[in-house]
């Protein structure tokens, strides 16, 4: 085993804290954990989100508090007769426009109250392949629409710098912001293009933590590391060889508990 070491991040949480979590596989288990030991965790109030622009949408959306209209909301696809949004993981979707709105919008006011008194924020990016909606609108989630609706690509490096600089120094100002990259592997891009994806997610936010840190405490939690190359053994994943097993995952959240958390 080769222990991943790095330089103390600074990010220190207690049951103090007011602690937004938005992301994919590393924020959802992480921020169950915390939620489970205590503390004042708001998890994922959109569900899941994969790539760097839907979760710098959902926190635009958080900051402005801006209900859901009956034109934000879509008809899945593949016969479903269910109702959700393009902002919203599956998990929100319902029978009618009128259940998807109350819901949605409730969960919305409950987040962006949340947010308005948080003082951190952790984010894990787990792609930088989005989809684009022939509205031009990134997704959060396709529904199951139609795959001739979008269009499928990469954000570059530069593109992920210039969403989400402007929130660092604008509605996360004053706030301490953690970010992570998922270890789970995206094989359906290939090897290859999975490892594309998270090398564009790691320089992305080194460039954040390198141009932002004036705004605040920026750091980077390396769970993407410890996994590939701490856990490198494939004991250590689920039976589809690309999920952390649940070992794995306790194993994370202890590292994490030591590295990040206070003793209060």
């Amino acid at each position: 085993m080769t222990e991943v070491r790095g330089k103390d991040c600074g990010f220190r949480i207690s049951k103090d804290d007011s602690i937004l979590i938005l992301g994919s596989c590393f924020a959802a288990n992480i921020g169950e954990r915390l939620l489970a030991e205590g503390y004042d965790v708001c998890l994922n109030p959109f569900g899941t989100l994969f790539n760097p622009s839907s979760v710098a949408q959902s926190l635009e959306r958080l900051a402005s508090a801006r209900p859901f209209t009956g034109d934000e909301c879509v008809q899945m696809g593949a016969g479903s007769e269910f109702w959700c949004s393009f902002s919203h993981y599956t998990k929100f979707a319902r029978a009618s426009r009128e259940e998807f709105l109350e819901n949605a919008n409730a969960a919305l006011a409950s987040a962006a109250d949340f947010f308005r008194r948080c003082n951190k924020v952790i984010v894990t990016f787990g792609t930088a392949y989005v989809f684009e909606h022939e509205s031009g609108r990134i997704v959060s989630n396709c529904l199951k629409r139609p795959a001739k609706e979008f269009k499928r690509y990469r954000l570059s490096v530069e593109d992920i710098y210039n969403i989400w600089y402007p929130l660092l120094d604008g509605i996360l100002d004053g706030r301490e912001v953690l970010f992570t990259v998922s270890p789970i592997r995206h094989m359906a891009d290939t090897a290859h293009g999975n490892q594309l994806s998270k090398s564009t997610l790691l320089l992305a936010v080194d460039k954040l933590l390198c141009e932002a840190g004036k705004t605040g405490l920026r750091a980077y939690y390396p769970a993407y590391e410890i996994v590939l190359d701490e856990l490198r053994d494939y004991r250590w994943f689920a039976s589809d060889e690309v999920h952390p097993s649940a070992e794995a995952v306790e194993y994370i959240w202890n590292r994490f508990k030591k590295d990040c958390c206070s003793a209060r």
